[in-house]
């Protein structure tokens, strides 16, 4: 991944931008997830609690508050 330096453009700004770019990109979190690993029947595990939670997120919502 590169940028390039534009004209009147400071180091700083330039810098800023990278950074975005590695966060749009999601180099970040893939190099993260992939710095261990994880066997099959724990990316199973977590992504079942992960659904367990996005589903009880979605029923609170849904219920009037009193």
């Amino acid at each position: 991944m590169s940028v390039e330096l534009r004209s009147g453009e400071s180091q700083d700004s330039l810098l800023k931008r990278f950074r975005k770019e590695i966060v749009k990109a999601r180099v970040l979190s893939t190099y993260r997830k992939k710095r261990w690993f994880v066997s099959k029947s724990e990316q199973r595990r977590l992504a079942k609690q992960r659904a367990i939670r996005k589903a009880r997120r979605k029923m609170m919502r849904r219920q009037p508050t009193l």
